[in-house]
């Protein structure tokens, strides 16, 4: 009688550690989905929020006076450079191509001054170079022989890539209407001049 009473308890306690057993597996299975779902939860949002920072920044719009800033810059710098390439130039592909520089900035200023005047408001267009600018201007200034043909396109690519860039950004997304006329019809010129850099064999 003794040990079926002892064989009894034997098995009710194996019998109760095993349910405790599935109960801390079944605790342990829920804690870690939990975890599953609050870290892909965690992750949705994470993904949701940068795609929202990413499309705010895709979209939004540069303004009409950083906008003049940037291209009036850009002529201004553009303008010296194309003089210098035309007298310090050795490759006469960049000597012409310099004075193509001088002239088809200089209407881009005209323009661009034109289309600043009739927005609302009107926009001041600034007279100064940008410091950025005139520091690569300088260098430019510096060098001599082939090693300015080499600054002077490696600066040029550079410099009209960016144009381009605001040029494009703001015929879509731009605030005045005279200055997204302007940079519709300034885009074309300024990719001549980047397709001519682009096909020059140096």
């Amino acid at each position: 009688m003794r040990l079926l009473l002892t064989a009894a308890a034997a098995s009710l306690a194996i019998a109760i550690a095993g349910c405790q057993g599935s109960a801390d597996n079944a605790a342990e299975a829920n804690a870690s989905n939990d975890m599953m779902m609050n870290d892909g939860m965690a992750s949705d949002l994470n993904m949701s929020n940068d795609m929202a920072m990413g499309n705010d920044m895709a979209i939004a719009p540069m303004m009409a006076s950083d906008f003049v800033s940037t291209i009036a810059g850009s002529d201004m710098y553009e303008i010296a450079a194309g003089k210098l390439a035309q007298t310090m130039a050795t490759n006469a592909d960049l000597k012409s191509f310099g004075g193509m520089l001088v002239t088809d900035h200089t209407k881009s200023t005209a323009d661009l001054k034109a289309a600043a005047a009739e927005a609302s408001p009107a926009v001041t267009v600034p007279g100064t170079m940008p410091a950025e600018l005139q520091a690569k201007l300088d260098a430019l200034k510096a060098a001599k022989g082939a090693d300015f043909d080499t600054l002077f396109v490696e600066q040029q690519k550079e410099g009209h890539q960016k144009a381009l860039d605001a040029l494009r950004s703001y015929a879509v997304g731009g605030d005045q209407p005279s200055l997204k006329t302007f940079a519709t019809n300034a885009t074309p010129v300024v990719q001549g001049h980047l397709d001519k850099l682009n096909a020059m064999k140096m």
